[in-house]
């Protein structure tokens, strides 16, 4: 069985398990530095959080998006974004090294939270559910992984509510003990970095957040 025939769940364990095995990057480097679990929803995102975290932070990227419907959608972002870590890891040997998990690929889950709200414009409480939902799992795994810090990718998109992501955020660091690193990434340009750096990359910019709700929105 190839490693994408597995199920998603056994595709996750074995991730796990990778993590789990490895030496902290800054042990590998001689240096330790605060461990980041960095929630990203797609590639070309995290692209300018990593460029900008990786080298103050022991980073690890945590693809979980329950809200992508697709799963041809989901799969094709995780591939990207797996693309761009290997190519980030490799330039960069030596100086920096950047973790990756995968989360559960649950889109029944999140289907059940929104579908009274599928008529929700895009920014209304739809996405307050979806940010709630991506969140509060990254929670749950910085305190599992004992990370120092979590945030997210998310605050790079124009598109985003980034006074909500972060109240989000911060709410459910107080309620589960862990840290949320408030960090906005749109500013020092960010946004158009991600985008420099997924033409570099080559990689692959989606049109849309991920629910089918707002892809075939009027």
């Amino acid at each position: 069985m190839t490693e994408e025939s597995k199920p998603v769940t056994d595709r996750m364990d074995t991730l796990f398990r990778i993590q789990d095995a490895s030496p902290s990057p800054g042990a590998i480097l001689g240096k330790e530095k605060p461990t980041l679990l960095l929630h990203a929803c797609c590639g070309p995102c995290a692209t300018a959080c990593v460029e900008r975290m990786a080298f103050d932070y022991s980073v690890t990227v945590f693809y979980y998006n329950p809200n992508i419907m697709d799963a041809e959608e989901y799969f094709l972002r995780k591939e990207n974004l797996e693309k761009f870590l290997r190519a980030f890891n490799s330039e960069y040997e030596g100086r920096t090294y950047v973790n990756y998990i995968e989360g559960r690929y649950d889109p029944e889950r999140f289907i059940r939270r929104v579908q009274n709200l599928r008529d929700e414009p895009e920014g209304g409480r739809r996405c307050t559910v979806c940010f709630e939902m991506r969140l509060a799992e990254t929670s749950r795994m910085a305190k599992k992984l004992n990370m120092d810090y979590w945030t997210t990718t998310m605050t790079v998109s124009p598109h985003k509510n980034y006074r909500l992501i972060t109240e989000t955020g911060q709410a459910l660091a107080e309620s589960s003990g862990t840290n949320y690193l408030d960090v906005d990434f749109k500013k020092k340009n960010g946004f158009g970095r991600s985008v420099e750096l997924s033409k570099k990359y080559g990689l692959y910019r989606q049109r849309f957040c991920g629910c089918e709700y707002a892809r075939y929105a009027k």
